[in-house]
């Protein structure tokens, strides 16, 4: 038994170390490891981010996709390798190498070390999911990005928001399916096989596929979960943060509608309101709660709507 294992350990060392001496990069190319870290080096003109080959995942790929939309990155090659000596000499290193060492631009989390969080790097942030390569980008960059697709400063409320909102109902999923943490410990009722890190799963090239394009399927990954990410942070800045404002404004003015300050009027139709209610309760210090909400429909009418308990329950806070 021990003989074999010796083998076993010397076959899987070979296999390893021809399968790392292959490098992917953007422009589509493969080319073999064999010339010196120096040409490469040479060969890229631009920044280059290093990722790991074989298999991909989605918190690489959005973790790739978030720093090319930084102007430092936005025209960066893609390096996709193990090769120690090609890592050495991209710019940024993500979900490889074993190290995470943000001054020095590295962020892996598979060293049995790192437990990192969004709380732990971030203080005061409430998220303890452990990080993956997307929350790390994410985490150390995520701020600049969001305020540039959104055209705000960094500092600004509006970016502060939304970047939370990003991470808890986006990236924190991709953070914990890629560190293998469930939702629930709870047995599953059901299979749910449609989300974005499945659907990138099913990019990778098939196990018999006479001709695998490792690349091109890497590609269409960072097209699909870049085009779902900007969406949702459109959508934040364009339909979720004028609702916000909405309600804010109507708290603001509550007092005006009825001495009570329990009754709020929304101008307009089809706000959603529920999202906004009980986080701006909290932050303006509401005294007593909303009890109804007044709401102008689409065909100029008003309506009436009784605040539930949350905006999880269907149980209202008047019954």
């Amino acid at each position: 038994m021990q003989i074999l294992t010796s083998r076993l350990v010397k076959v899987v060392d070979k296999f390893l170390r021809t399968t790392q001496r292959f490098v992917y990069t953007q422009s589509g190319r493969g080319c073999l490891a064999s010339m010196d870290s120096s040409t490469c080096k040479k060969a890229c003109l631009y920044k280059r981010i290093g990722t790991h080959n074989g298999t991909f995942h989605c918190d690489e790929v959005l973790a790739c996709f978030l720093l090319q939309q930084l102007p430092e990155y936005k025209n960066s090659e893609i390096i996709r390798t193990r090769d120690q000596a090609f890592l050495d000499e991209c710019d940024v290193v993500v979900d490889v190498g074993g190290v995470f060492d943000p001054p020095n631009q590295r962020y892996d989390h598979h060293q049995r070390t790192f437990s990192d969080t969004m709380s732990s790097l971030q203080p005061g942030k409430k998220w303890v999911t452990k990080l993956s390569s997307a929350g790390l980008v994410y985490c150390f960059f995520g701020q600049r990005i969001i305020a540039q697709l959104i055209d705000a400063k960094p500092e600004d409320d509006i970016t502060t928001i939304i970047y939370d909102k990003v991470y808890e109902n986006f990236v924190e999923e991709i953070d914990a399916v890629d560190n293998g943490i469930e939702q629930t410990d709870e047995e599953k009722r059901y299979a749910v096989s449609t989300t974005l890190s499945m659907r990138v799963k099913y990019l990778n090239p098939r196990w018999n596929d006479p001709k695998p394009d490792e690349w091109g399927g890497f590609q269409k990954a960072m097209t699909l979960v870049g085009k779902e990410v900007i969406d949702m942070v459109h959508y934040y800045r364009s339909c979720w943060w004028p609702a916000r404002e909405l309600v804010e404004d109507a708290l603001r003015q509550r007092m005006k509608v009825d001495s009570s300050g329990e009754i709020v009027v929304l101008s307009k139709s089809g706000c959603p309101w529920k999202d906004h209610l009980f986080t701006l309760e909290q932050q303006l210090e509401v005294k007593p709660e909303i009890k109804y909400i007044l709401y102008a429909d689409a065909k100029g009418g008003w309506r009436n709507q009784c605040v539930p308990l949350n905006k999880n329950t269907f149980v209202n806070s008047v019954s």
